[in-house]
């Protein structure tokens, strides 16, 4: 069935390529499901009454739509590709997944030429595999910079590090800078001092190199200027804009805060991009990942519906449509005529989001175990007492940076809280060997995990594959999308997979 649905996948992906062969005959009534965030849910189901008015095609689209978030729907849509939305809505970070499960309708060379002059550099790469793109760019606001209290730090020391850090250490409040569990963040002091970590797929959305430049005299410089946030006993590991209620002066997030944060600081709240750090003489104006929304179209087996779909994907994610999200949500556009509309530009979350973007690095496709393995730098710089302890941080960061390639990514990993998540465990302590593996399942809050390829999160066996100990572990029912297997008890447990069925047994 796998076989045959992905046969039909592929089929329909190659026509829906040529969709503006049918632009002609896509007159009719089509019945649809769109997954879209709760809280344009109404003004989507508008949107698309606009685009039944006005489209030249005489498309009707009737559409069921249900609240999915960008965070779940990728995981739905691999779960059953057949059964899930025509058109979804995700994070960028879910793209790699989505293409290899067959999940995306690459866009047709019209529409793929509208997407990449209408829309910013790091959204359509964001949105590109290969040289084939397979999504339409819905926003470009998830990035980061600098929110501030003007009580506490003087416009005159924003641009500095050291000064914020100096004032923040005399008033003896917080300065959030979320290093410790964060590989998106920490990465900023890397991308400050001109380093990259660049990550190649082919056209499948498979992992095929990676050209990191971390471990460098370039990256030694970054990790020195690291050390002087992480050391200073005013520092907090957050990105929560909440933290000004809790003794915060100076928070690094997102334009998700802004109205949190402009409730707590009101005429206080000071706004601006990331600062600079200097070490031996040379500043260095912090970078950072510039991210996306985007919106996908999946695979249909009938072309000239999967060509109707696109037209209305590509309306939905139109300047028009744009500046109606940023109007009702504040969701900010990544169509560059939007961007540049007045009524963005007098938004002063986005004018320092789009500000920093100067500084910031488009955020395409990551293997999925980079975050954990680069989340780490900051602790290890932090217990570093030398230059040599700083290095020794970028050393181990480019061993594990290294063995990603050597995975073997037929093998299966049991991972979970247990082992931190890492999908590039290096022990053999998680793997099944023979079908089988004995874990130890400390007691924590989450006593789950999932079973997966070594350095993907794609997972077709778990928890409602369980034949054989159901009572050991936890039904969530909806609450459990990524099909994990959550233990009831901590304890020494057995797995066994045997074809598609598995037993657990407590020993």
């Amino acid at each position: 069935m796998k076989k045959l649905l992905s046969v039909l996948l592929t089929l329909a992906m190659v026509l829906t390529m040529t969709a503006g062969a049918f632009a002609a005959s896509l007159e009719g009534t089509y019945q649809i499901t769109i997954w879209v965030a709760e809280e344009v849910k109404d003004l989507t189901a508008k949107q698309i009454e606009d685009f039944n008015a006005t489209n030249e095609y005489g498309i009707t689209i009737v559409a069921n739509i249900e609240a999915v978030s960008e965070a779940d729907a990728a995981t739905s849509m691999i779960t059953d590709v057949e059964a899930g939305a025509d058109i979804f809505c995700f994070a960028q970070d879910q793209f790699a997944r989505l293409v290899q499960a067959g999940a995306l309708s690459s866009l047709g060379k019209q529409a793929a030429e509208i997407v990449r002059t209408s829309n910013d550099a790091g959204v359509v790469a964001a949105a590109t595999s290969g040289d084939t793109l397979y999504a339409y760019p819905l926003t470009s606001d998830n990035g980061y910079f600098l929110y501030y209290d003007k009580s506490v730090i003087p416009d005159e020391d924003v641009d500095s590090l050291e000064a914020i850090i100096a004032d923040c250490e005399k008033a003896q409040k917080y300065f959030a800078f979320e290093m410790g569990t964060s590989a998106w963040y920490n990465a900023s002091f890397f991308f400050a001092t001109g380093c990259v970590s660049e990550w190649k797929t082919d056209d499948d959305g498979t992992f095929i190199s990676v050209h990191d430049t971390f471990n460098s005299p370039a990256g030694l410089i970054a990790v020195k200027g690291m050390k002087k946030l992480v050391d200073s006993p005013f520092h907090l590991s957050s990105s929560d804009g909440a933290s000004f209620a809790s003794n915060a002066a100076a928070v690094v997030t997102g334009i998700w805060a802004y109205t949190t944060i402009e409730g707590i600081l009101g005429d206080n709240m000071g706004v601006t991009d990331l600062p600079s750090f200097e070490v031996d003489g040379v500043s260095y104006h912090l970078g950072s990942y510039n991210g996306c929304k985007l919106m996908g179209v999946k695979p249909q087996t009938d072309p000239i519906k999967g060509a109707a779909i696109h037209r209305l994907a590509q309306y939905l994610t139109g300047e028009k449509c744009q500046m109606e999200r940023f109007e009702a949500r504040a969701w900010g556009p990544s169509n560059l005529a939007a961007q540049a509309s007045p009524a963005v530009q007098a938004n002063p979350g986005l004018v320092a989001l789009y500000t920093q973007n100067a500084y910031s690095v488009p955020q395409g496709q990551i293997h999925g175990s980079w975050w954990d393995i680069a989340k780490v730098i900051s602790d290890d710089v932090k217990n570093a007492t030398d230059d040599a302890g700083l290095q020794q941080a970028l050393d181990n960061y480019y061993d594990k940076i290294s063995s990603l390639f050597n995975l073997d990514t037929s093998a299966l990993l049991f991972v979970g809280a247990w082992n931190g998540w890492n999908n590039a465990d290096e022990s053999d302590t998680y793997y099944f060997k023979d079908g089988s593996l004995t874990l130890d399942v400390p007691a924590s809050d989450y006593m789950g995990g999932r079973i997966v390829n070594p350095g993907s999160w794609d997972t077709d066996k778990g928890f409602a594959q369980v034949t054989v100990g159901a009572d050991l572990i936890k039904d969530l029912g909806a609450d459990n999308p990524d099909n994990n297997i959550v233990f009831i008890e901590a304890g020494n447990y057995t797995v066994t997979i045997d074809g598609d069925a598995i037993s657990i047994v407590k020993n």
